[in-house]
């Protein structure tokens, strides 16, 4: 955030401090006398809106439709993950770390393949006085079935990857190497097969620069500009996504689901085909 920003919107103050609940919890409840100040307390700053992407709180303006097309997409991709046969021959505690990791990313990917679009609009965060005044302190229960507001920032990160991969037309089999390459993690701790999970990403890597030369001949920039565009999923993280998409919904256990399912299919009866890296 620029010094120009901090100015303009007071987010190193502290506005809070010479508010009424800095009085009650100074001075444990007691009213001061009319008129009387105390003197630790910093002159009040008048409430201003922050124009700052970080501060400003949003959600999402048509939550029914951008969550069931987001629904959609996590099918899809759970489908694509538990139909790739060198996938499914990794042990299951090696499936599950590189599911745990990857579906968010995927699933934004996704998003991109299958054009969502998805507009926010700003919204009013209720401050720590009003909560309290209206609902007291929340238990640890109570606190983890409340929405987290996202930041403007938080979502235009999302949106900023979507409109990128637009704008370079990825076509289906692009999409298919870029998933390969996202799924076959081998910096994850802990995993089994390193070494053979890291063979799958350099082949699906491989596979995606021979199609680029050979698909767009006269564009020698195509396969690093993919690759850029992917590393603009790593600042996206699986929370970012469960608020923004499916906590509307109250549909918040995306992951237990993601991974219950895979384990139902992790077995060598699953012969479908699909194409290999």
């Amino acid at each position: 955030m620029s010094s120009a920003c901090a100015d303009l919107c007071r987010c190193k103050n502290d506005r809070g401090l010479s508010s009424i609940l800095y009085q009650l919890l100074r001075n444990d409840g007691q009213e001061l006398p009319l008129g009387q100040q105390d003197p630790a307390a910093p002159s009040a700053v008048p409430a201003q809106g922050c124009p700052c992407k970080s501060r400003r709180k949003v959600v999402l303006k048509c939550p029914h439709i951008t969550c069931t097309a987001a629904s959609v997409v996590l099918a899809k991709t759970l489908s694509f993950v538990r139909n790739v046969p060198c996938f499914q021959a990794l042990p299951c505690d090696d499936q599950l770390k590189l599911v745990r990791r990857c579906w968010a990313p995927l699933l934004v990917l996704g998003l991109a393949q299958d054009k969502v679009e998805f507009e926010t609009v700003e919204t009013s965060e209720p401050s720590i006085l009003q909560t309290l005044l209206t609902h007291g302190l929340p238990s640890t229960q109570e606190g983890t079935g409340h929405q987290r507001l996202l930041s403007a920032a938080e979502t235009q990160t999302i949106q900023r990857f979507l409109v990128k991969c637009w704008s370079l037309d990825i076509s289906p089999k692009e999409y298919a190497y870029l998933k390969g390459i996202l799924l076959f993690n081998p910096e994850l701790p802990g995993l089994h097969c390193t070494e053979y999970i890291q063979s799958l990403q350099q082949e699906a890597r491989q596979a995606l620069n021979e199609y680029v030369k050979t698909m767009y001949t006269q564009d020698q920039t195509r396969f690093f500009s993919l690759i850029i565009a992917l590393s603009m999923l790593r600042s996206i993280t699986a929370s970012v996504i469960v608020e923004l998409f499916f906590r509307p919904t109250g549909n918040v256990n995306i992951e237990d689901k993601l991974l219950d399912t895979l384990c139902a299919y992790s077995k060598p009866q699953a012969t479908e085909k699909t194409s290999t890296y």
